[in-house]
């Protein structure tokens, strides 16, 4: 194991991380918030830390996929540990889990939160918030890859550790030119609706924080409401970003360049419309005895939207709905967005992959003599990716199970428990009863936090880097080589 290059990896961390801090301590100064100098505090202990570690460059500086699923793993617990730290020195979150299970609610783009007043948090910490969706919904190693050059396929495997989705494609010939492709989509992205919601009359900040939150599908919003509050153009605007932040972005890549044949052909992206499409009418007609007809689809569109994309805003207490409206939002839980897009969930292309193997097992009862290839977007999918896809399947569903299991010793109800772990594995944001979108997770255990925490950052990381650093052979090779030493 090439630990030198994983310490070397988390020292670039912390730099990045430091000078990411440094534009809420302006916030600070904007608003004239003495909150603001904690995190110009802590930027400097994180350029400083970091420096120090990455002063001696490793001579070694290839990284293969078990280094690449640990470097990442570790490096998104040091992130969220010392993100964590400005919420503490302000004293807005004084208990370090707290802070850490916002903050890793925060870089996993999940929402979920344990304030009970987030109207009451200095500009600062709101910003900060609301940036680490944007920082983790793209992922700070996919940033690293645009600028730090590694040997071989050292690049492509941190990225395949980092990013979301059953597979990883290289949309130029390098990886890093595939990152800066990428970010330059999602800074695009990101400008364009800050301008639609300014162009609704939404104030400065709130469009920024809110456009933060929306790209990185996270849903920490300023205000009690959540987007409750705001007018039907700003909430419809915030819908339809949602939507185009959850879809794959190589479909992005192919209409930019012109390739438009490959665009549309994307059947995981047909597949996540027609969900939307058919989830939205479903909602729509249990909300019509409720509501008028257009605010009955502002909000089944929202909520869809919101839920599939597993951004977490919300404009309504869905909680409150009928059992066949908060059943198709709890499935489409699970569902989740594209593969290569910011939301989380299983993906459409898992989902998708799985049922034409399981229709494909069907017919080989009923055809045993025939051969049925799986494709999809017309292109064979190999048994490998379809082993690859149920050994994620099982491990999602021991590890959901597991989860429940261990939140179910502090005595919360059943949809409680349930829906926690699955909005917080999903990285959805609300779930139901006490998790639900006017609730949050402030009356959880200790022990129940730090599960959560792990079933975030297991869920953004596709469970594996996680899972790996459980595995008595990473840590058995990495003290054997610096015995050796």
């Amino acid at each position: 194991m090439n630990g030198a290059m994983i310490i070397y990896i988390l020292g670039q961390v912390l730099r990045i991380e430091g000078a990411l801090m440094l534009p809420s301590f302006f916030v600070g100064l904007i608003y004239g918030e003495k909150q603001g100098w904690a995190y110009l505090a802590m930027a400097a202990v994180c350029v400083v830390l970091g420096t120090l570690i990455t002063i001696k460059r490793p001579k070694n500086t290839t990284i293969y996929l078990k280094e690449g699923c640990v470097s990442t793993a570790l490096c998104w617990i040091v992130l969220s540990a010392f993100g964590a730290v400005p919420f503490v020195l302000t004293g807005e979150i004084p208990s370090f889990t707290d802070a850490m299970f916002e903050t890793v609610s925060g870089f996993t783009t999940t929402g979920s939160s344990i304030l009970t007043d987030v109207e009451a948090m200095s500009y600062s910490s709101l910003f900060w918030r609301s940036f680490t969706h944007w920082i983790g919904g793209m992922g700070v190693l996919v940033f690293l890859l645009a600028v730090l050059p590694m040997a071989g396929g050292s690049q492509f495997n941190l990225m395949k550790a980092e990013s979301p989705g059953p597979s990883v494609g290289k949309l130029v010939p390098k990886v890093g030119g595939t990152a800066r492709i990428l970010y330059v989509i999602y800074f695009g992205l990101t400008v364009l609706e800050i301008v639609f919601l300014l162009l609704g009359g939404m104030p400065v900040f709130e469009a920024i924080t809110h456009s933060f939150g929306t790209a990185g599908t996270g849903g920490f919003g300023v205000k009690a409401d959540s987007i409750a509050s705001y007018s039907p153009y700003l909430q419809w605007v915030i819908t339809i970003f949602m939507i185009l932040f959850g879809v794959n972005f190589n479909a992005y890549y192919f209409l930019f360049f012109g390739q438009l044949r490959k665009a549309f052909r994307m059947e995981e992206v047909r597949w996540y419309l027609i969900i939307i499409l058919a989830s939205t009418g479903i909602i729509f007609a249990t909300l019509l005895g409720t509501y008028a007809p257009f605010e009955a689809l502002t909000h089944a569109a929202f909520q869809v939207g919101t839920i599939i994309t597993t951004t977490g805003f919300a404009t309504a207490d869905f909680d409150q709905w009928s059992s066949l409206a908060k059943t198709v939002l709890v499935l489409l839980m699970f569902i989740g967005a594209c593969a290569g897009s910011t939301g989380g969930g299983i993906k459409v292309s898992r989902i998708v992959a799985f049922f034409k193997s399981a229709f494909r097992e069907i017919g080989s009862y009923i055809h045993p003599r025939s051969v049925n290839r799986i494709k999809v977007e017309g292109r064979p999918v190999e048994n490998e990716a379809i082993r690859s896809i149920n050994v994620y399947l099982t491990a999602y569903m021991l590890i959901f199970c597991l989860s429940i299991l261990l939140i179910s010793i502090e005595g919360q109800d059943i949809i409680t428990t349930f829906t926690s772990v699955a909005a917080t594995i999903n990285n959805i944001g609300p779930g139901l009863a006490v998790v639900g979108p006017t609730g949050n997770f402030s009356s959880f255990s200790i022990f129940s936090k730090w599960v959560l925490i792990f079933d975030m950052l297991a869920g953004r990381l596709e469970l594996f880097p996680m899972l790996i650093l459980f595995h008595p052979t990473i840590w058995k090779q990495a003290f054997q080589r610096r015995a050796r030493r």
